[in-house]
């Protein structure tokens, strides 16, 4: 029937909410519904993201941090607050799909777009390269030298090396961590099996690039040590991280980033996995510890 509109019904019960029927009709939404929507995206919001790449990276810092699955969407996303020295952290983790830069840099988008943290940290295991630095210590990084840029020529291969720091208010927050307990720290944690493990934490720049090292004498640690002779260790998603960080566009944007690396051996012809949960291990309870600091920004 022309001219007709409306709704019908013949029996039984029905609802109808936010809509609009008819010629210029119009649906105005309640304040309450918009508050109610902006208190549920405040909610998935967090003061902290935390990428992880390996199976013992991501089981330590779930355990260390108290993290939860979230049960929906297909990223499987850990979330919590974590209470340290009277500061809540939220935070929100997510482990890369795979080793390297590239799936690095998505895991930063998806953390960025789902949650949009203030702070990002890559936290998990690396190699040490300096001889300041043992099995099992910690490194936290503000620093990071990507090594994989380079030229190929007919007398050799030539690096580029790419150096990126984070923002200063984000190495304030670490220089914090340090001057509270000292540099290095000394740390004493009981780790997964039981057992007291003495190690120490220290800060410094790292190498990043596609490789495995696994010998302590190779070009790549001969460049790296070249570059800057504090280079304290090596990993192989460190420089997607800060590139990901470098290019981030749009409203949701991330204050800075840290690198928090447990030595699982040393870049050499030993290189196993003997050493794996136990870095990890560390790594995460160093980073339950940084927490604190990182909280920057909240609103």
């Amino acid at each position: 029937m022309n001219g007709n509109s409306g709704v019908v019904s013949y029996g039984g019960s029905m609802e109808i909410s936010q809509s609009a029927f008819g010629h210029g009709a119009t649906v105005n939404v309640s304040a309450a519904r918009e508050k109610e929507a902006e208190k549920a995206e405040h909610a998935r919001r967090a003061d902290v993201g935390v990428v992880t790449i390996l199976s013992e990276e991501a089981r330590a810092v779930h355990k260390a941090l108290g993290l939860e699955r979230v049960r929906s969407g297909e990223i499987p996303f850990f979330e919590g607050t974590v209470s340290v020295r009277g500061v809540d952290a939220r935070v929100a983790a997510v482990r890369a799909l795979s080793q390297g830069q590239r799936s690095t840099v998505m895991a930063f988008e998806n953390l960025r777009r789902h949650y949009n943290p203030a702070v990002v940290v890559l936290a998990g295991i690396g190699g040490g390269i300096h001889r300041d630095v043992a099995i099992d210590d910690v490194v936290v990084a503000t620093q990071v030298v990507y090594y994989d840029l380079r030229k190929e020529t007919a007398d050799g291969r030539r690096r580029r090396g790419d150096e990126r720091e984070t923002p200063a208010v984000i190495g304030r927050a670490v220089q914090s961590f340090f001057t509270d307990h000292g540099e290095p720290a000394k740390v004493s944690t009981v780790g997964t099996d039981g057992v007291i493990r003495d190690y120490r934490v220290l800060t410094g720049p790292i190498g990043s690039g596609e490789a495995v090292i696994a010998d302590a004498e190779s070009e790549i640690i001969r460049y790296l040590k070249g570059f800057n002779d504090k280079i304290l260790a090596v990993d192989m998603e460190a420089g997607g991280l800060t590139q990901a960080f470098h290019e981030q566009d749009g409203p949701q944007v991330v204050r800075g980033w840290v690198v928090v690396r447990g030595i699982s051996d040393d870049a050499d012809w030993d290189k196993n996995d003997a050493h794996h949960d136990t870095a990890a291990w560390h790594a995460a309870t160093v980073l339950r510890s940084i927490l604190p600091y990182l909280v920057i920004g909240r609103t």
